[in-house]
């Protein structure tokens, strides 16, 4: 598949990049500056497209069959800005799939965002964006994958995991691990028209998507 990566210079996309580097996928690493793209490249990009997501990005969807939504402002960063990225990006994103015919999309969420009300102040507009921009999603028609990670970590990866549609307990999971996840619900059907909260468990990654 020709696959694109919506906010490539991210710490989950670039291990997403790195993990798609080992299939037979073609992969777009959409980013924001010409300078990023050498060290996408490194990391296994086989080209990229310098876009902004505040601005335009429709074009960059025309001959993909896959896009992965990892782009994020990060749960610091106040509501305007979580909302024109993890809000409207995620949209424009969806639109522009479905324009250019892309039917797959996988959209890396957060858990908590089922009931985001109940989540720390600080974090509320976090995850009151990202249930919106999943729900637009949900209702697009796409071919679409939710995926849900619980608090993320930089350590390095396991391979095993705990998903399911929903978890009753939080925990963590390296953001090598979740690119992992992504990487694997790609070649997974039955991970389509799904949604799962995700953190570190002790089950392979293929098996536990299997049980979705």
């Amino acid at each position: 598949m020709n696959v694109l990566v919506i906010g490539a210079n991210g710490k989950i996309a670039r291990h997403l990049v790195e993990e798609l580097k080992k299939t037979e996928h073609h992969v777009t690493a959409l980013i924001r500056k010409e300078e990023q793209s050498e060290e996408l490249k490194s990391l296994g990009a086989d080209e990229t497209a310098v876009r902004d997501l505040e601005g335009d990005i429709s074009d960059a969807f025309a001959g993909k069959d896959a896009a992965v939504f990892a782009a994020g402002s990060g749960g610091h960063t106040g509501p305007d800005k979580t909302t024109i990225i993890d809000l409207w990006g995620s949209r424009k994103s969806v639109e522009a799939a479905k324009a250019h015919g892309v039917k797959r999309f996988i959209q890396v969420s957060s858990m908590n965002t089922d009931e985001p009300e109940n989540g720390p102040e600080k974090m509320r507009h976090y995850f009151i964006a990202k249930r919106v921009a999943d729900d637009y999603l949900e209702e697009s028609g796409l071919d679409y994958t939710i995926v849900r990670p619980g608090m993320l970590t930089n350590d390095d990866p396991s391979g095993t995991v705990e998903l399911k549609q929903k978890l009753n307990e939080k925990g963590e999971i390296p953001r090598a691990d979740v690119a992992k996840v992504i990487a694997a619900s790609l070649d997974t059907p039955g991970t389509i028209r799904k949604k799962f909260d995700l953190i570190s468990g002790d089950k392979e990654i293929i098996a536990a998507l299997n049980e979705l």
